[in-house]
């Protein structure tokens, strides 16, 4: 009976991380097709006008943020799970 608990909490923790892991990706796709968004109209009004330097800093934002979620994503094994020695110990 306890190996059927343990197993459960097994399985909804993973399930709750695939879905994070789903969830982060499809932020990742947003952000990325914003950022191209932005350098397209930054490249449109450069051509016009000299850059404006807060929407410079805003992109240099925008992709430190990308570059931090691409990390979180490449390195599942540096998740660390809370309830993973409670469910071992249970």
């Amino acid at each position: 009976m306890a190996s059927e608990s343990v197993s459960f909490r097994i399985t909804r923790t993973t399930e709750d991380l695939a879905q994070t892991v789903a969830a982060l990706s499809q932020r990742l796709v947003k952000l990325e097709q914003r950022l191209g968004s932005l350098e397209l109209q930054v490249d449109q009004v450069s051509s016009a006008e000299p850059p404006d330097p807060e929407q410079l800093v805003r992109l240099d934002n925008v992709a430190s943020l990308l570059a931090d979620c691409r990390s979180l994503l490449e390195e599942p094994a540096g998740f660390v799970n809370p309830h993973e020695d409670e469910a071992l110990a249970a």
